[in-house]
């Protein structure tokens, strides 16, 4: 086939609009996201998987996406309880070693623990975080319709801790579970305005790669273990 014959075929190819797919309603127009947020938010939610109606549907769902996601969930009565089961996966994991930054959670976890801890603020030798068996962070919100951890660098001690240690281990409060990310990032907007932190990330479960014949390697770019307790 000619040159001219393709170019042809493709003009007329042109001609005929492409079907409009997953949109349930009219796609949201810059206009429409510059005269307000909220309405774009909204329209968006529509295009995003359900992520159940109330409190307890919404942590059913998290937990089910963290099993799916090789992420083991923790839900914790109180903080003693939590700092009961975080002691027990130390011990079956074999910590000798964590990091951690300064917050009202992580500070309690970390004493109850009573193991070394490399503190990250004000300053840490990244040489010294590499040795370190676990990283604890808190977090900005749990989203329940992706079984995703929201961390910036202003919840979770800067942009290292959560990603360099093999086992990050996140500490959250039962009202940081949001429902969907449209929820997450009306949270973020209120949090932070204009200022932003200089970091944020959805975590989804840990690190993985399946570029190599398909096949799933944990812990290829992070973290190859995850841990996530809600009290």
């Amino acid at each position: 086939m000619s040159k001219q014959q393709i170019l042809s075929k493709v003009r007329r190819a042109l001609q005929v609009p492409a079907p409009v797919r997953h949109v349930p309603t009219p796609a949201p127009t810059i206009e429409k996201y510059a005269r307000g947020l909220p309405m774009a938010r909204q329209e968006a939610r529509a295009w995003l998987p359900p992520a159940g109606e109330t409190w307890d549907d919404q942590i059913t769902l998290f937990a089910a996406q963290c099993a799916d996601l090789r992420a083991e969930f923790f839900l914790c009565l109180d903080e003693a309880d939590l700092h009961t089961q975080l002691a027990r996966l130390a011990s079956e994991s074999g910590w000798a070693k964590i990091a951690a930054h300064p917050g009202r959670l992580t500070d309690a976890a970390a004493s109850a623990l009573g193991l070394p801890v490399l503190w990250t603020h004000p300053g840490y030798d990244i040489a010294a975080l590499e040795l370190c068996d676990a990283a604890l962070t808190e977090c900005d919100a749990l989203v329940s319709q992706t079984g995703s951890v929201l961390v910036t660098s202003k919840s979770a001690g800067g942009r290292t801790l959560s990603a360099l240690a093999p086992h990050h281990v996140v500490l959250a409060r039962r009202d940081q579970l949001v429902p969907d990310l449209t929820a997450a990032f009306t949270l973020l907007s209120d949090t932070y305005g204009t200022d932003y932190p200089s970091l944020l990330s959805f975590i989804t479960g840990p690190s993985r790669t399946g570029d190599i014949e398909r096949i799933l390697v944990l812990g290829a770019h992070g973290p190859k273990r995850l841990s996530i307790f809600c009290v």
